[in-house]
């Protein structure tokens, strides 16, 4: 019997930004309800392929295949890919001013949902479940109703991402550093939040060297991405080994074996 096909498959992945190769070749399977945290040193590319597989325009894919969900996700535009349940957060959550942030919410879920074949909300219903997760999110009702991020405080950029994925229930989630910025609060909203979606069967890509917060996911891999690849893959064991002696010693020790 043949093993089923995991939610991502990302094979020998090369991504060039410029002239300046990012990803030499990555590697990784990540399976439904699966929960991976991926580490790096700054620079490493964490970002890269995130957005990569977001399909942003300035990262250029120059070799290697990756799937989602049994479709060729390369071959797809960004609409597509986030339709067909690819989530992919900023690290730096950008302002859009002039678009009303519930207004923006609402377009893409409501295109979410045509996809997969629901009814969309109109803006008193959307309105009514927004309202909820903002508060579960720890966001106040008032910023629905002002320009994405416009103004926003970093915790709050951040949190407003959380309401957006609460909203969404994305198959795959790829969070960049989520909770950089973020109070307490914020940090056990976020970990109720994806314990929640992983229970009801989405997966998840974390960046994050929150030691705390890590433990917390109990993620079921930790990868190390080093020099454009994936150099280490293990358990919460390697995220406290990086934790105590950094990613320099870390990628020494591994050289060495």
């Amino acid at each position: 019997m043949t093993s089923p096909e995991p939610l991502l498959k990302v094979d020998a992945l090369r991504v060039d930004v410029g002239e300046r190769n990012v990803l030499e070749s990555v590697s990784l399977e990540v399976p439904a309800g699966a929960l991976q945290v991926l580490m790096g040193a700054n620079g490493s590319g964490k970002s890269t392929l995130g957005l990569t597989l977001a399909g942003h325009p300035r990262y250029r894919v120059s070799g290697g295949s990756a799937r989602f969900a049994g479709q060729d996700l390369l071959a797809m535009t960004p609409e597509a890919r986030a339709r067909a349940g690819l989530f992919v957060s900023f690290q730096a959550p950008p302002e859009i001013p002039g678009v009303k942030n519930n207004l923006f919410i609402r377009t893409a879920l409501n295109a979410v949902r045509e996809a997969r074949g629901e009814s969309p909300l109109d803006a008193f219903d959307f309105l009514e479940h927004a309202r909820t997760a903002a508060r579960r999110v720890g966001l106040g009702d008032a910023m629905l109703g002002r320009p994405v991020n416009d103004g926003f405080s970093g915790g709050e950029r951040k949190r407003n991402e959380l309401l957006q994925l609460a909203l969404l229930r994305p198959r795959l989630a790829v969070l960049d550093e989520a909770d950089s910025g973020m109070d307490v609060d914020g940090v056990r909203a976020l970990v109720e939040l994806v314990r929640e979606l992983r229970a009801a069967g989405s997966a998840f890509i974390v960046v994050s060297h929150y030691q705390q917060l890590i433990e917390q996911l109990e993620p079921d891999a930790v990868l190390r991405l080093d020099q454009g690849r994936i150099a280490e893959t293990g358990d919460v064991a390697l995220a406290a080994r990086i934790a105590r002696s950094g990613f320099a010693a870390r990628a020494a020790a591994a050289q060495a074996v």
